[in-house]
């Protein structure tokens, strides 16, 4: 995935929305929306947007399966974890 390739206020996509949505609907572009000079928002696309969640659900279901490989069957309590934590 590619970073920012632009930037605009929030003013500017005010009056430049169409074309922000374009360039990242077909251009594939990640346009960085700042207020107070200050980095707010990205607008991607459809396709950038899936690509995440997707990469997403990948590293749960690695993070998923890794746990249950370390799971050794031992269970705790309610009462032995908030002991636990209280001492």
């Amino acid at each position: 995935m590619a970073a920012v390739s632009d930037e605009v206020t929030t003013r500017e996509l005010r009056t430049q929305l169409s074309d922000v949505l374009g360039r990242a609907m077909y251009a594939g572009e990640r346009i960085g929306v700042t207020r107070n000079g200050k980095l707010t928002a990205v607008v991607i696309g459809v396709d950038d947007l899936e690509a995440l969640e997707a990469f997403e659900m990948a590293q749960d279901v690695a993070a998923y399966r890794e746990a249950k490989a370390e799971d050794d069957g031992e269970r705790v309590s309610l009462a032995e974890l908030r002991a636990d934590l209280n001492s």
